[in-house]
């Protein structure tokens, strides 16, 4: 069969389950990514026929697509801040909400002399390694509960050539703070989504994505953002600054929290105007 005519195949097949907009870009990252396929390529030589190895991967591709598996799993790799990661089911896929809160990051340590930085859940790396890439006088530790994650993190930062320590630690076991340091500025993504809202998620999310990067208990939504709070009582110096992705329902309870701590917070909202990062700074 022709190169048009398999991408056409792939992308009705893929529009049974996905947005047709989804769909077309789902198509054409894969079609660019593991083929080595662009659209021009397309337009040009629409008659070209696929090699028999090229089809494989395509069928076998497909497969997984259709059973909602995320084409960046399906691909093995993401990118994020301009940074190509590896990333497996054993990571949270990068998401553009998170560049913006790199993007504070960076913006912040442009202007302060901040030398020693943690970061609390660094799943694929993609955090530190952007900032490490962007900032590299920055001393950067970054924590995380899956030794999975960490190996995948390691990975990417040994590829993008990023002098980072990590450390396999549940940050929810106060007993081990000390082991962690002090630090000027800290940053976290952490899991903020409530169980409930499991049912109203996508299947490619769900299935896939680890749950416990995800997910947080009902009764206790703001668990995390608690023990950066007291961790941070202590482990944080003072002049210390909190940068943390949030859950958009949640903003105005994450700052309360941190001004009752005394803290002076700003909520910002990401570009699609939904609250999603919180800076907390000590109140001197």
């Amino acid at each position: 069969m022709t190169i048009n005519t398999l991408y056409r195949s792939f992308l009705k097949n893929l529009e049974t389950i996905y947005s047709p907009n989804e769909a077309a870009n789902i198509t054409k990252l894969f079609f660019e990514s593991e083929l080595n396929i662009s659209r021009v390529d397309m337009i040009k030589h629409p008659d070209a026929l696929l090699s028999e190895e090229s089809g494989s991967k395509l069928e076998s591709s497909l497969a997984l697509l259709m059973n909602h598996t995320p084409i960046q799993y399906v691909i093995g790799n993401t990118w994020f801040h301009s940074l190509n990661l590896k990333v497996t089911p054993d990571v949270l896929i990068p998401r553009p909400e998170t560049e913006e809160l790199v993007s504070a990051v960076i913006d912040y340590l442009k202007n302060n002399s901040t030398r020693n930085l943690l970061e609390i859940g660094t799943g694929s790396g993609c955090i530190s390694i952007a900032i490490k890439k962007n900032i590299p006088g920055v001393n950067i530790t970054a924590i995380d509960i899956s030794r999975a994650a960490l190996n995948i993190a390691k990975e990417n930062a040994r590829a993008n050539k990023a002098v980072i320590s990590f450390l396999e630690i549940d940050f929810l076991a106060s007993t081990r703070w000390s082991e962690i340091g002090k630090f000027d500025l800290v940053v976290s993504n952490p899991p903020y989504i409530p169980n409930k809202e499991m049912i109203e998620m996508e299947n490619n999310v769900i299935l896939f994505e680890p749950t416990i990067a995800l997910f947080v208990p009902d009764e206790n939504p703001l668990i995390f953002y608690k023990n950066i709070l007291h961790f941070c009582e202590k482990q944080l110096s003072e002049t210390g600054n909190i940068f943390m992705e949030i859950h958009e329902g949640y903003g105005q309870e994450v700052c309360a929290l941190f001004s009752s701590g005394g803290y002076q917070t700003t909520l910002v909202n990401d570009l699609y105007g939904k609250n999603r990062i919180v800076i907390a700074t000590r109140c001197l």
